[in-house]
């Protein structure tokens, strides 16, 4: 069972402190659990005779979160909000094909699509047909093709899967604001398939490094599990292929970008500002773009809202879906 922050009054708000802007808090120094151990929790589905791994708890909840996680790691990302989130919804989040604990055939052509197609069919086997979503980096650009397949059957008048709420964190919403790391340059470029060999633990610590908050930097140990969940399987050596999402961004702007446009579905972004890659820079174009804009800006905090300052973001995802009935 999840721990519940609110009655043995661990959590750092709801008794009169509201001041939530300490970067280690009790969520930010609790243990967190190892890949193993989150492993261990899990099950596993078959999309297509390949192997999908997913958590989920609280299936007796009357309404449900799909977790969408970023790239290059996993569904462990989201260890630290998960015991808040559990104790009123019923929370699913899969492991992307190609990441963490899902297979990671070495030559196939991963999309967008395909992993929104993984999601819908998660949501099928466990009977789910009306969901709010929760995505970070990678994950929002899974949400969006998600939320785009939500209004073309609102148009066609199919209510078998409906989308609730969508609250975003830090990713590329949008291709032109998006700044991706040399790593990730490369990586995408022709030499991409050369360069598997020299993406180590090592290099992957210094681009984190740079993408994290000064304040809120990565320790050895989740720096330890990151990799773990990359090198899996040799994850590292599918990496160029699932770069190639930085592409499908840039081909599908007009349909990503216009659902959020068009759509009437709630939607809030909690943005962590000094992100180099999609921080302050991303929400100012999000609200240029999107109408009536719901952002959440957490200054000092940089890609990894979640790992980053947990406490935060629990506290605007909840606050986001009690608006919503949820």
């Amino acid at each position: 069972m999840p721990i519940n922050f609110y009655r043995k009054g661990l959590f750092p708000y709801g008794k009169g402190k509201e001041d939530l802007t300490s970067r280690f808090s009790y969520l930010r120094q609790m243990q967190s659990p190892s890949p193993t151990q989150w492993h261990s929790q899990g099950q596993s589905f078959s999309f297509q005779n390949h192997k999908i791994f997913f958590r989920q708890e609280n299936d007796k909840a009357k309404e449900t979160i799909l977790l969408l996680h970023g790239f290059p790691t996993a569904s462990w990302d989201w260890h630290r909000v998960w015991p808040g989130l559990a104790e009123g919804y019923r929370l699913v989040a899969p492991d992307f094909l190609g990441f963490g604990f899902s297979d990671k055939p070495k030559r196939h052509a991963y999309s967008i699509r395909q992993q929104a197609d993984i999601c819908e069919s998660l949501l099928r086997k466990l009977e789910v047909n009306r969901v709010h979503l929760l995505a970070h980096d990678y994950g929002n650009t899974v949400a969006q093709e998600l939320l785009a397949r939500h209004e073309d059957r609102k148009t066609a008048g199919d209510d078998s899967l409906v989308i609730q709420s969508c609250c975003f964190l830090n990713g590329g919403l949008f291709p032109e604001t998006h700044r991706p790391k040399p790593i990730q340059k490369l990586l995408i470029s022709p030499l991409g398939p050369l360069l598997t060999p020299f993406v180590g633990k090592s290099a992957m610590a210094r681009t984190f490094r740079q993408i994290f908050g000064p304040d809120t930097q990565p320790t050895e140990e989740e720096m330890d599990a990151y990799w773990e969940l990359v090198a899996l399987q040799e994850g590292n050596k599918v990496m160029p292929r699932l770069i190639r999402y930085m592409t499908e961004r840039t081909q599908n702007r007009e349909r990503w970008v216009g659902a959020m446009q068009s759509t009437t579905l709630p939607m809030r972004i909690i943005d962590g500002v000094v992100d180099p890659i999609s921080g302050e820079h991303m929400v100012q174009r999000y609200e240029a773009l999107i109408p009536n804009p719901d952002v959440v800006r957490l200054p000092g905090i940089g890609h990894y809202p979640q790992m980053e300052a947990p406490e935060e973001v629990l506290k605007h995802v909840l606050e986001f879906l009690k608006h919503q009935g949820g």
